[in-house]
């Protein structure tokens, strides 16, 4: 089951799953910033005759990137409903149909900005820290019940957002950048190994950790002086 906002989009990934691994895939539109749309994939998650097995809640982005006293305020509650709202209510519907049958997993994907204030994505890192501490109270909740579920913290990954946002993406390293694919494998398999929170190489881990451990006014200027280097884009 794929959900996005763009059904075209949408039937032709459908059509080359088909066609790859002779499986059966269906689509739901959905644009998880509006309420009746979130309530329509509620709905599916908890039909019993046709059960969900796996949750991925990837969804979520930036709406756009500036200070916070400057953003459209529209567009930064859709930011925080799709990032924090969104993940809340589909974990919710999803996890509580998988309880009552006794198995499941749901994969929340997060941000290695969940774990610092983020200045200059105010919201996005506060946004992604709520999944993360979400998950972590979910894991401890759902022992016995036979679901799992699982937050993946990727760094920076090459899907275009950065561009979208106007961020100059050259900032940083080659070597940081991860692969879209080798994110799903990676989470794929932190959610089969029992993880509640996976980072998906050393230098997250490292971010993790200065996130953990770092007196946090030191922590956010060391972040403020690292965005205002992706907003210098030419």
């Amino acid at each position: 089951m794929l959900v996005a906002r763009r059904r075209e989009l949408l039937e032709r990934l459908a059509a080359e799953l088909r066609s790859s691994f002779h499986v059966e895939v269906d689509v739901l539109p959905a644009d998880l910033t509006l309420d009746p749309d979130v309530a329509h994939t509620e709905l599916r998650l908890e039909q019993h005759d046709a059960p969900i097995d796996l949750l991925v809640n990837n969804s979520g982005s930036e709406t756009e990137h500036a200070a916070f006293r400057e953003r459209d305020r529209e567009l930064l509650v859709a930011e925080v409903k799709l990032n924090a709202l969104a993940v809340l209510r589909l974990t919710h519907a999803a996890s509580r149909a998988m309880a009552l049958r006794g198995a499941g997993q749901v994969i929340n994907v997060s941000s290695g900005n969940a774990f610092y204030p983020t200045p200059g994505a105010a919201a996005y890192g506060a946004s992604k820290a709520f999944v993360n501490s979400i998950t972590e109270a979910l894991a401890h909740e759902l022992r016995g019940t036979g679901v799992s579920i699982t937050a993946v913290c990727p760094g920076f990954t090459a899907t275009g957002a950065q561009q979208r946002l106007g961020l100059a993406s050259d900032a940083v390293p080659r070597f940081l950048w991860h692969e879209p694919v080798d994110v799903a494998r990676q989470a794929l398999r932190a959610a089969a190994r029992g993880k509640v929170l996976a980072t998906l190489g050393a230098s997250e881990a490292i971010a993790a950790s200065a996130g953990r451990h770092l007196p946090h006014r030191l922590l956010v200027l060391l972040i403020a002086r690292a965005a205002a280097r992706l907003e210098e884009n030419p």
